[in-house]
């Protein structure tokens, strides 16, 4: 089953692929930040020296930017990926569910049909962004 969704990535893979390079980005642009308030408090404040706490203040807003822009683009990357998937994952339904004979129809109810391809697709979508995004 694992292998049947993910055929449905499709055109998307370089947007699944770059979502997690992004967020990994985020994260260590966000994990540097103590790191140089250290060295601020060191380096800057205790030896007195007013170059250092300006150096250290402007990297700190550096890597915030930074961090702002990667979990930006992680999210937009996330939302691009899954949101294709869904659609790529509502198609290859409908299109499987237009080969059922009518005894397959009869079997299946219109608004069971009806309620996988919006609920259980969309739940599908969101937690396909959730692992691209956390991956």
């Amino acid at each position: 089953m694992i292998k049947t969704l993910l055929k449905q990535i499709g055109e998307y893979k370089k947007d699944t692929i770059i979502t997690p390079i992004f967020t990994i980005l985020e994260v260590v642009a966000e994990l540097l930040v103590p790191f140089v308030i250290a060295s601020l408090i060191d380096k800057g404040i205790e030896a007195g020296n007013l170059r250092n706490v300006y150096l250290y203040g402007a990297l700190m807003i550096v890597l915030a930017f930074f961090g702002l822009v990667f979990g930006i683009l992680a999210g937009r990357f996330a939302a691009s990926a899954s949101a294709g998937f869904a659609c790529n994952l509502r198609q290859s339904m409908f299109e499987n569910i237009q080969t059922f004979s009518f005894s397959n129809i009869d079997k299946f109810s219109t608004a069971g049909l009806v309620t996988r391809m919006t609920t259980d697709v969309t739940n599908m979508q969101m937690a396909f962004r959730c692992a691209c995004a956390s991956l």
